[in-house]
């Protein structure tokens, strides 16, 4: 991949994987490792946060019935929702990710540290990989992430299945990849090729 460098000055690495397949875990070792990171997880839910403009955008759209007592969103039911039906989930994307991509946006200019991290499940599928140098893509077996997500979020298999199927492949991701974490491994060896990239990456941003 060609190396771009953004206003900042660092070197950015597009962090991804399927739903439930360890992003998170990999993310909180190159934070130990003293390494700038942003969850794209974490924007989306700022960005929705009251009395926000895409918070009323929703419930317009949606109606009130998607929001808790307190006036926040109901994640879970508007989850269900469109995961069952891809139109409201596009119509959802609409309103919210062009708000995610200009928080990204800002924090990854901001940088000045070698490198530094976005963490974005869907950066293939919602076009945000433009944003980045390189891609690191956690993967494990599908029927892993079946396993993992109807345990850790406590719903049915069949939500979980079409939560999976709503993400880009395994095969999409992987022909995306610059890099490749393994989650199947021990917790050492996880943290072994971490450690390993974090080298790298280092050693790139020389360059």
């Amino acid at each position: 991949m060609t190396l771009r460098r953004h206003p900042g000055g660092a070197l950015v690495i597009g962090l991804t994987g399927g739903i439930a397949s360890g992003k998170s875990t990999v993310g909180n070792r190159f934070i130990e490792l003293g390494v700038p990171l942003l969850d794209g997880d974490h924007v989306a839910r700022e960005v929705v946060a009251p009395p926000s403009p895409a918070l009323a955008a929703i419930a317009g759209r949606f109606g009130p019935d998607y929001l808790q007592a307190d006036g926040t969103l109901d994640r879970r039911r508007l989850r269900e929702r469109v995961f069952a039906e891809p139109a409201a989930r596009r119509e959802l994307e609409a309103i919210t990710h062009p708000l995610i991509r200009q928080r990204i946006i800002a924090w990854r200019d901001s940088q000045t540290a070698p490198y530094c991290i976005l963490s974005v499940a869907i950066l293939v599928e919602s076009g945000m990989h433009q944003l980045v140098d390189r891609i690191l893509v956690v993967d494990v077996p599908q029927a892993t992430q079946l396993e993992r997500l109807v345990t850790r979020d406590g719903i049915a298999e069949p939500l979980a299945q079409q939560m999976i199927a709503a993400q880009a492949s395994r095969t999409e991701r992987l022909a995306r990849a610059d890099d490749v974490i393994d989650n199947t491994r021990s917790t050492p060896q996880l943290a072994a090729q971490v450690d390993r990239l974090h080298r790298l990456y280092q050693q790139i941003s020389r360059l």
